[in-house]
This record gives structure tokens, sequence and C-alpha cells, in this order.
């Protein structure tokens, strides 16, 4: 596996790293002897936040004893500088240690800079200054926020969704980083659970030598699916173009990611499970998504009031209430086996 450069933090890493935002629904023992394998396998690089309920304790707990051997990046939710410092001193306990690699902005509403009234890009500077943090990082959602951010100058890597489902505008921002010297780490690898062939994302990510995928890991099962590519990296050729070709046709356009970003619904609809039944259902074996407990969550939709809460929240600017319907004539018809599926 190539190591790669994350931008102008220096950092060197092999481009298979690990998200941990799934280890918040295993046990702390489990998680525990997840994250240790995958340093064991290769991985040096660990992507958490303190909005993950408890995956900073369990990083901690993991790595105890061992900081200078893995980088830690984890990010920031406050929107004030009081909860900037409340935030960055839990992540640190719960890490235990005294810095953190990479601190980041988490799903930013709009691009911080000095002198904007929010007092945000003034704490990073002045943490940085401390040596609490070594670089000022940003997530987000939105893709023209992400461009101005980058844009800015002001931040050293920049985390955005990115997989072989990606847009033109997306591979646009992969290469102004590049063009910056912008770390870009890649969240949501595999579209929010849409794409199954592990060896296809892997191969289309290595082509970008500026891009660092934190897979997200909550199995031992799953960690050891990325850790092969340790020792084999799956190269780009011509039959897994053709197969990422066919699943653009398939899946590009107008889906829901499942970022959750929308909730929650006044109605209790489960937004970003119900806005992607129709690709879920044909994509993955069935049986789980047509329980009853499932359907009653389906048939919540059509006690949807419009609103608009959830279309103005969406970061991808999709139509939602549009698309929580169509998904729910799709699973009418698969429950009235008009339509067959896996």
């Amino acid at each position: 596996m190539k190591e790669i450069t994350l931008g102008k933090t220096g950092i060197k890493t092999p481009q298979n790293a690990f998200g941990a935002l799934p280890i918040q629904r295993v046990t702390m023992d489990e998680a525990v002897k997840i994250l240790q394998r995958a340093y064991k396998g290769g991985m040096t690089f660990f992507d958490t936040a303190r909005a993950y309920s408890d995956s900073e304790e369990k990083l901690g707990q993991a790595f105890e004893g061992m900081r200078d051997k893995i980088f830690i990046a984890s990010k920031t939710m406050a929107k004030t500088p009081d909860e900037f410092w409340k935030q960055l001193d839990i992540s640190l306990t719960n890490l235990k240690t005294d810095y953190l690699d990479i601190y980041q902005l988490h799903c930013v509403p709009q691009c911080y800079k000095p002198d904007d009234g929010t007092g945000m890009y003034e704490c990073m500077l002045k943490a940085k200054e401390q040596g609490i943090i070594k670089h000022i990082g940003i997530t987000a959602h939105n893709i023209e926020t992400a461009f101005q951010c980058v844009q800015s100058g002001l931040y050293e890597t920049m985390q955005f969704p990115f997989s072989y489902l990606c847009s033109e505008r997306e591979i646009e921002l992969v290469n102004l980083c590049k063009e910056k010297n912008v770390g870009f780490i890649a969240m949501k690898g595999l579209a929010g659970g849409l794409i199954h062939n592990s060896k296809a994302a892997m191969a289309y990510i290595s082509k970008y030598d500026n891009v660092l995928p934190i897979w997200g890991i909550q199995k031992m099962s799953e960690l050891e699916e990325w850790l092969k590519f340790m020792d084999e990296e799956p190269v780009l050729n011509d039959k897994i173009s053709e197969y990422i070709e066919k699943e653009r046709k398939e899946l590009v356009g107008d889906f829901c990611r499942g970022c959750g970003y929308c909730m929650p619904c006044p109605k209790g609809i489960q937004i970003n499970n119900c806005a992607r039944m129709s690709l879920m259902l044909r994509r993955a074996p069935s049986k789980a998504w047509l329980t009853e407990d499932m359907q009653k969550e389906m048939m919540k939709i059509e006690d949807c009031i419009n609103c608009g809460q959830c279309k103005s929240k969406c970061p991808y600017k999709l139509d939602t209430p549009a698309l929580l319907r169509k998904n729910l004539e799709d699973y009418k018809k698969v429950l009235a086996g008009e339509v067959k599926v896996q």
C-alpha cells in the first residue's frame, strides 16, 4: 500500500485509514480489539469526533501509551468559543493525549475566517499556538462551502464525501485541494452503504494521490477486508473501470447519501433510511428492509406535512419530500409483489 502526504500537514500515512464513527455501536472490548488490529495491520491514521458518542474514549483506551505511533484527527461541532474549548478539553481527556494531529471544524455551515465575528478560527489558531493541535482542518457536506474553505487558504485539510459515485464538481474539489496543497480526507467512500465492492472503491480512490480515505469500520470482518489491500493494492484496470461505469449509470443522480443532517423529522420519519429505500432494496438482501417494523417506518411517510425542514437542511439540495414519496411508491410495489428484489 502506497503512502501519501496529507497536504501541507506533512503527515505521511498509508492511503488506507480508519473512520471511527461506527465503533460507537460496539462494546469497548470489541472496539479496542478492532482498533489495535487496524494498527497492527498497517493503519496509522484514525479519524473520530466529539459528536461520535464514546468513539474517542475507545481510541484512547486502544492506543494509550503509543501516541507517537499513530495520527489522530478529531472534530468539534462547537459554534461558540466557550463550547470550542470545552469540547477540545473533553476530546483530549477521552483520547488520553495532550495534543491532536488534526482538529477539524465539523460539518460547517460557513467558512470560518478571522474577524468574522464568531471567534471560531481564532480558537483554532490559539490552540495551535499552544501545541494542543498540530494542524487545522475542516469538514463539510455542502460543496460550495467546501470550495470556499479550500480557496480561503486557512485550512490544512478538507474532509468531504468522495467515492466513485462522485460528480465532476467533487473531482474539481479534489483537484483544487491538490493545487492548494490541502490534504483531502475522503469520508463516505462507500457512499453511505450503496457501494458494496471494496476493491473497486479502493482502486478508484487510489488514483488520486492526495486523497486519504477513512473507511467506516465496526466489525473485524470489515477491517480485514480493508487490511488485505495493504499487501495487494487494487489497480483500476479495465474490468474494474467497466464495473464502476455500470454502477454510476445505475446510481448517480438525486440519491440520498444517508448522512442524517436532515433529522429529526417532526413526524418521526427515519428520513436517512426511508429516502434511499428503493436503492437499498435493489442492492442488498431485502429481508431486513421488509420487516414489520420497517414497514411501519415507511408508512410514516404518508404523514409528511411538507414542512420543508428536511429539504432546507439537506447539504445535497435534494427535494427530500418528493424523494420520500417516490421511495414509498416503490416500497408499496415491492410489498404487493409487483417488483422483485433480492
